[in-house]
């Protein structure tokens, strides 16, 4: 499941400011916090206990895991505005203007597609096959059980106008249910279509590595294997 929250961008100078929209993946974070917690447990146990080269193996486990871990679990987010979105994957950020995004797509996963041809998914909204699955359940429940006052409706003779039209703004106008995942892509692309020929979301792509994961990441795992090699 991914939640929205408000949060204010960096200040643009050729305008007001507008407000991000953040959508993360509790769930993610949840169990990152967990195993981040657990690996640092065993990490410092090691460090103060271990004997020989074991301290320095657990430091390197440790400088190696801990930015992996939360680079998978923590750090992905999308923010949104309404020039732009930014992507916010495990190693890159990307940021996309809405005039530069050519469309979205849901399938095993969620990403978005670039004029150039270029495909980035969207690691803080997971697609969940459990979730579709379940409002596809309360969806026919939904469906259902309007097809079931309609028929009591016509039964009802000369009173049917009236639960008829309670029966429309219960259900049928809220529109069909939607699993977290797909509601938030829903959103993405309304603001996408709404702001994509706007004059401030022209711009161009830019993708930036994020160097303050990959170096650490990159240097535990030589460490680790030169400790494990020589050992």
């Amino acid at each position: 499941m991914t939640t929205p929250e408000p949060q204010s961008s960096s200040p643009q100078p050729s305008g007001p400011v507008s407000k991000d929209r953040a959508y993360r993946s509790p769930a993610g974070i949840s169990g990152g916090v967990l195993v981040l917690a657990l690996a640092l447990w065993l990490g410092i146990d090691a460090l103060v206990t271990g004997e020989g080269d074991t301290r320095w193996k657990a430091l390197a486990a440790l400088v190696f895991l801990v930015p992996l871990v939360a680079a998978y679990t923590v750090r992905p987010a999308v923010f949104a505005n309404e020039d732009r979105m930014r992507v916010r994957n495990p190693f890159r950020v990307i940021v996309l203007p809405w005039a530069q995004v050519e469309s979205f797509r849901s399938a095993y996963s969620n990403e978005v597609f670039d004029e150039g041809g270029g495909k980035y998914q969207l690691w803080s909204i997971p697609v969940s096959l459990r979730g579709r699955k379940k409002a596809a359940r309360q969806e026919d429940r939904r469906a259902a059980g309007g097809a079931g006052r309609r028929r009591g409706s016509v039964l009802g003779g000369v009173g049917q106008f009236g639960s008829r039209g309670a029966g429309a703004s219960g259900g049928e106008a809220e529109g069909p249910v939607r699993a977290e995942a797909d509601k938030v892509m829903d959103e993405l692309r309304e603001l996408w279509e709404a702001r994509k020929d706007a004059a401030g979301s022209r711009g161009e792509v830019t993708v930036r590595w994020a160097y303050e994961i990959v170096v650490p990441v990159v240097a535990g795992a030589v460490a680790l294997g030169v400790l494990f090699g020589v050992g």
